[in-house]
């Protein structure tokens, strides 16, 4: 049964109250990958009564007023992804399709959504209901941040939402722990000790004193960008539940506070949340559009785990989830699996099992499991620690048990894979199982560049170490038997990289015989590493000076070489070209990167080809990129 979304909902149970009400920016689908569900039934199974309104009319707060007020509080978000992420390309132009909205529809949610329905709930509710922002966008947006499609620096979204507290990172524990408070009759400030939370304190107003760092304030990071660097990184570096400080952000007349992070969640608190009595399926009032788009990508794949230590600079997922492994256990993964089994439409095939990467089950350092992240250092960048110790085997054993069940006949991994990872395990194991059994023909991996300035500022392994990992899965797929190709994701105009270094990576590309079919223009979103060094033109870890590719044309210029073999980019290649001052790539024949304007030559009936090798998309089986 769904939670009430309206009143005739609230009588069907008898309830003539709630004690929860949450406002979410994205349609109801009542599943574990969809943060606001995820959260009411986490409260439900607390013994509160919760009720969902999804996309209200932010032009009308009467909008929220459907179920009356809630007696302890209103949980807000935007949605699984921040707002501006979700309407806005890394263009900025507008997009055409909403996954998390139903039939795909566009326009059922605002710009900077989660602060804007926080302001109508305030306006709806008055000051007496505490008002609670949760969620991705009030997540990475919890200290001042640079906002790329205004081109500004905002506020913390507390403070822009004028919102009581913030629960930042995944909200079970934190949220269970406020709960509590406003149930046994306490207000937003009696919350001011749990972890995981941001609050606002008036100047002059009591301050914590203990293990507390000072960032510069809102007014400071506005206008100085050294100072917005200095207080990312001071954010980056107190991001460990077990020894972070508490740090707080002057914002004019009032105090940003926010507390070190919640700890991970043990394995049988996975297991708890992630065996709510979810519906599984998107709302019935949906029904008339289609459903929504989303639920297509998780209905038939299966969440092992939470959290990432890759450490990429341009991810938000160690801001939000952390960077420790969160595990659900075997069992509960596999009656999922068996539930799934029975579903009417399920034809046998498991999209996918694993997480944000989905071969780090496994943490790979007890020391990080005890006591968190260590403080200004990588687990993979810029080498492997000597503490990490990849074991994928438990993992391996949890895939064959899946694959194994009746009624499935495949089991897929469509979740990231970190082959620097898979390289630093001596067993090949792993890869053998992959290559075997989880690959639907093309497996996608990331170098995301070439050039070792640009991985450097990514915080990605060389590209030596790709090439290295491109060789062995070839030599794996000979050796089962089974062609398979590498499609590798790129990322294009990413702070560090310049005009030259872009042409490096299509001369690569072009070297060795393929042309991605996934390459992506930087997004600056917000609380990124990334999106710091885009807006400051400073790396936050030491202060040197990094390029920014920021006017629309270079951008625009860096994707069109990664795609230089598509003729609606021949313009702009050979634009970037005369300005790099290598027209000698512009001509008629193979070794050219792009052919001059107008009509080709007319070819003889004895050319040959190009020393009789054929481009294969992706590669051939070889790695080389070439069939002979």
């Amino acid at each position: 049964m769904f939670l009430p979304m309206t009143r005739e909902d609230m009588n069907l149970r008898d309830w003539h109250y709630l004690d929860f009400l949450i406002i979410t920016g994205d349609a109801v689908l009542d599943h574990y990958s969809f943060g606001s569900p995820l959260i009411a039934r986490w409260l439900e199974h607390l013994g509160y009564r919760v009720g969902i309104i999804a996309q209200p009319d932010w032009r009308d707060a009467g909008s929220l007023k459907v179920m009356g007020r809630p007696r302890y509080g209103v949980l807000i978000s935007s949605g699984n992804m921040d707002s501006m992420v979700n309407h806005y390309t890394a263009a900025k132009k507008r997009r055409h399709q909403d996954a998390y909205s139903p039939g795909g529809r566009i326009g059922l949610r605002p710009d900077y959504a989660a602060a804007v329905y926080s302001r109508l709930a305030r306006q709806a509710f008055g000051k007496q209901t505490p008002l609670i922002l949760g969620g991705v966008e009030a997540s990475m947006r919890r200290f001042a941040h640079y906002d790329f499609w205004s081109n500004s620096v905002k506020p913390s979204w507390l403070m822009e939402g004028d919102a009581d507290l913030l629960i930042y990172g995944m909200a079970e524990l934190t949220l269970k722990a406020v709960a509590e408070v406003l149930a046994a009759g306490g207000v937003p400030g009696d919350c001011r000790h749990i972890p995981g939370l941001a609050y606002r304190v008036p100047a002059g107003g009591a301050m914590p004193r203990r293990r507390v760092l000072e960032l510069p304030g809102f007014k400071q990071v506005a206008a100085s960008k050294q100072a917005f660097a200095k207080a990312f990184h001071s954010i980056d570096l107190e991001q460990n539940f077990y020894n972070g400080k508490i740090l707080v952000q002057r914002h004019g007349a009032e105090y940003l506070v926010v507390n070190p992070p919640q700890r991970p969640l043990t394995t049988p608190e996975m297991d708890e949340i992630y065996e709510l009595p979810f519906e599984n399926r998107w709302h019935p009032t949906y029904e008339a559009a289609g459903g929504v788009p989303a639920f297509a990508e998780v209905e038939f794949s299966l969440l092992s785990h939470r959290g990432c230590f890759g450490g990429c600079s341009f991810c938000s997922i160690g801001h939000h989830q952390g960077a420790i492994i969160q595990n659900r256990s075997a069992a509960s993964i596999l009656a999922e699996a068996r539930r799934l089994t029975e579903k009417p439409d399920f034809k046998g095939y498991i999209h996918d099992l694993g997480g944000p990467t989905a071969n780090f089950r496994g943490q790979g350092c007890a020391k990080a499991k005890k006591y968190g992240p260590c403080r200004g250092k990588h687990c993979l960048y810029p080498v492997p620690c000597a503490n990490l110790k990849p074991d994928m085997s438990e993992y391996i054993i949890l895939l064959k048990r899946v694959a194994a069940l009746p009624g499935v006949k495949k089991v897929f991994i469509r979740s990231g894979i970190r082959y620097d990872y898979i390289m630093l395990d001596r067993k090949t194991d792993f890869l053998r199982q992959l290559v075997a059994n989880h690959v639907s023909g093309h497996l996608k991996v990331a170098p995301e560049h070439c050039q070792p300035r640009v991985l450097a500022v990514m915080g990605k392994p060389d590209y030596s170490v790709y090439r290295r990992f491109a060789a062995r899965f070839a030599k794996m797929t000979e050796q089962v038997g089974k062609p398979q190709y590498l499609l590798p994701y790129f990322i294009a105009a990413h702070p560090g990289c310049t005009l030259q270094d872009a042409l490096g990576l299509a001369l690569e590309m072009k070297k060795g015989g393929y042309q991605p079919e996934q390459v992506q223009l930087f997004l600056p979103s917000p609380g990124s590493k990334s999106t710091c060094m885009y807006y400051t033109g400073l790396n936050p870890d030491d202060m040197r000076p990094v390029y920014v590719a920021r006017s629309r044309e270079e951008r625009d210029m860096q994707r069109a070489l990664l795609h230089f073999a598509k003729p609606e980019n021949f313009p702009l290649v050979r634009a970037a070209l005369t300005r790099l001052g290598r027209e000698d790539l512009i001509g008629w024949g193979w070794q050219y990167l792009v052919p001059p304007p107008g009509e080709p030559p007319k070819r003889r009936s004895n050319n040959r080809r190009s020393g009789g090798k054929t481009p294969v998309k992706g590669g051939n089986r070889h790695g080389s990129g070439y069939r002979r």
